[in-house]
């Protein structure tokens, strides 16, 4: 049924995307969030759980690097003793790190054809883009380098992860050009959406290094044991965030009554008047949601819901931290 939906134009947003993108983006509205994005931060100790569901994996932050021992001093955490000189010398030594000057940050985003429906605020694939930018501009704000897969049903788009603004402006150029905001969404599709999501996943794992910070953006419908199996692998070297963009009609029917519904070519009655259908429809919903939240407990995975009708930067700001 939620075919249906995916060609509806016409839909109020409460909150006002910038150009008013609804149903595509441009480079011009991505590169306008510069200035929201000021008030975000990726940095570890500002991360914060948002809401019941969602599951913490404390980001590792940029990555440490062993400089060199030294004598121990009263306040020196415990966990960086060195039991090897300690052993040499018989006095207490202190390990001493230092930040690496960059860390890597990707943004994985589906564009597929799950991606392009709403019923309230934009598309799933707006929000998502949106999510990006404000994401890509605070990773470049705090000299980190930013890279991107961005996919769709029959395209692969890989950036190499690069410091500077210039390399975010092509990123936004690349992601507002790709083929998907333009394809006619009555005509079948092949291979099918579950496929275009595994193989995106698996050049994910081949190019995030260890230690990456890596947004994955999608609704995760068409999630498999292949695509759960490519999670589980980069959750042990990379800190992930799963950005879960749903449309509310996807966790509740609309009240009780008759609506017609449009795919763009034909018009069906949906009547929601049946209690059991529509708990059934919630209880459905329901389900495939905590099924997702268990996976990304076990895995130290971050997971931050995002409904189309929210403001992209509002849910970021809540869900990692920032000036709200």
């Amino acid at each position: 049924m939620m075919q249906l939906f995916r060609r509806k134009q016409k839909v109020e947003s409460p909150v006002a995307p910038v150009d008013n993108d609804v149903v595509s983006v441009s480079a011009s509205s991505l590169i306008a969030l510069r200035h929201g994005a000021a008030s975000l931060t990726l940095k570890p100790t500002r991360i914060r759980a948002q809401q019941s569901g969602g599951y913490l994996s404390p980001f590792k932050g940029r990555g440490m690097e062993f400089e060199e021992s030294r004598p121990y001093s009263p306040g020196d955490d415990v966990r960086s003793l060195d039991w090897r000189v300690m052993a040499r010398s018989g006095k207490p030594h202190t390990k001493v790190f230092r930040d690496e000057r960059e860390r890597m940050v990707l943004l994985w985003v589906d564009l597929r054809r799950p991606m392009f429906f709403a019923t309230q605020g934009a598309y799933k694939s707006v929000r998502a883009a949106h999510a990006a930018a404000f994401l890509g501009w605070s990773a470049i704000q705090h000299g980190d380098r930013i890279g991107a897969l961005i996919f769709s049903d029959d395209e692969h788009l890989e950036l190499r992860p690069k410091r500077g603004k210039q390399a975010l402006l092509h990123l936004f150029k690349r992601m507002a050009d790709a083929r998907a905001w333009h394809v006619d969404l009555s005509l079948p599709v092949s291979p099918p959406p579950a496929a275009a999501l595994q193989q995106s996943l698996l050049r994910l794992r081949r190019v995030a290094q260890p230690g990456s910070l890596v947004f994955l953006l999608s609704d995760f419908g068409e999630m498999d044991e292949q695509a759960r199996a490519h999670l589980t692998q980069l959750s042990r070297h990379c800190d992930l965030v799963l950005v879960s963009v749903y449309d509310p009609l996807e966790a509740e029917l609309p009240p009780p009554g008759r609506y017609r519904v449009s795919d763009g070519e034909r018009v069906v009655t949906v009547d929601t008047t049946f209690d059991a259908v529509c708990q059934e429809y919630r209880q459905r919903y329901q389900w495939r949601q905590a099924e997702l939240q268990q996976f990304c407990r076990r895995h130290g995975i971050y997971l931050l819901p995002m409904s189309t009708a929210e403001d992209p930067l509002t849910v970021l700001q809540r869900g990692l931290g920032g000036r709200l």
